[in-house]
């Protein structure tokens, strides 16, 4: 006996969920490819944590059509769809132990109770906690906890994998380990899943693509680096990496390059499509470079104050002061920081810099 994929893919087409005169949900529409991760990322009522319930039909779409494996079931409830869920919360019986808490889903359903005991014993293998089963939920770290969830899930051998928030529990330390551990098993048994978090690192982290949602309306959807680097909005730009937002003009283009002009210097972007004239240059805290000396001298940067230095191992942070406004630095350059109150020359490097509409 062994879990199987069995990965289907999720399409939307012009999804809406109203409550009542209360929009979440907004004639959304997106194909999720069988045997991907795709992540649902926005701020707090966005309304990706509504649309992933709609997959999983606990909430029912109020207008348009929602396919899974090519099947319609826009009006079949929970029950009737082979979708799970991986809470937030975990939702562990604490009576049970951990072996029968990862089989309850399999009895319930009428598999044979020596079968789910098998798949759970393959689940919880699968996720690392060989040898825990018969332990209670009280007696395993949160992280541990989690695993249990997962398993839980696995063992139903589900078309689609829906995650909802599963690591908002979790401290730092723990949530890196377990973003890389549900990706590396995504990705092993080839599952469809749809994972929803507000934390833009943690998405870019586990995804295939991310569909990144404002305001009931999907704002931009992409590759983890196509998010990252080409952003096509003010929203994705500053929600995804926290972006320095500054007026530069667009003055001309070539071969895919567009050339904009910030203040007395001109640098090279991907070419936004836009209009030559006002744009808003999206400039990545890791764009740009300290160093000291005369800006009138150098000629590639410009003289801006430092507000805050603050050290963090691996990285200095910077707030600056600028004619631009103030801008937000992450410099790898530890050895010789630059001080607070010190004046010095922000220069930018060749990446990280989009260029996006007013």
């Amino acid at each position: 006996m062994s879990i199987a994929s069995k990965a289907a893919g999720v399409e939307f087409r012009n999804v809406s969920r109203r409550y009542g005169n209360t929009t979440a949900v907004d004639d959304v529409s997106f194909t999720i490819e069988a045997g991907n991760l795709v992540t649902l990322l926005g701020p707090s009522g966005c309304g990706k944590t509504t649309t992933l319930r709609m997959i999983a039909g606990l909430e029912m779409a109020s207008s348009g059509t929602i396919l899974i494996g090519g099947k319609d079931v826009t009006r079949l409830p929970a029950t009737d769809r082979n979708v799970t869920m991986v809470f937030q919360s975990y939702a562990l019986f604490p009576h049970m132990t951990v072996a029968d808490n990862v089989a309850y889903g399999l009895v319930v359903s009428g598999v044979r109770k020596r079968d789910a005991a098998a798949k759970a014993t393959e689940g919880l293998e699968l996720v690392g906690l060989g040898g825990y089963g018969q332990r209670l939920p009280s007696e395993l770290s949160g992280g541990q906890q989690q695993r249990v969830a997962v398993a839980r899930a696995l063992v139903l051998e589900p078309e689609v994998l829906l995650f909802d928030e599963p690591l908002s529990n979790l401290d730092a330390k723990l949530r890196r380990k377990m973003r890389d551990d549900i990706r590396e098993l995504q990705q092993k048994l080839g599952l469809t899943s749809v994972y929803v978090t507000h934390d833009q690192e943690e998405a870019l982290a586990v995804s295939d693509r991310i569909i990144v949602m404002n305001k009931s309306v999907i704002a931009q959807t992409g590759t983890p680096d196509e998010l990252y680097r080409r952003p096509k909005n003010r929203f994705v730009a500053d929600f995804i990496g926290g972006a320095n937002l500054i007026d530069g003009e667009l003055v001309g283009r070539s071969g895919g390059t567009a050339t904009v002009a910030l203040g007395r210097l001109t640098l090279s972007v991907p070419d936004p499509g836009l209009p030559a004239g006002e744009v808003l240059l999206a400039i990545r805290p890791n764009a740009i470079r300290l160093r000291t000396g005369s800006a009138d001298s150098a000629g590639d940067g410009i003289p801006v104050t430092v507000r805050k230095a603050t050290y963090l191992g691996s990285h200095m942070e910077y707030g600056l002061t600028s004619e631009f406004g103030d801008l937000f630095v992450v410099d790898p350059n530890v050895a010789s920081p630059v001080p607070a109150g010190a004046t010095a020359l922000a220069t930018f490097t060749g990446d990280g810099i989009a260029a996006v509409a007013r």
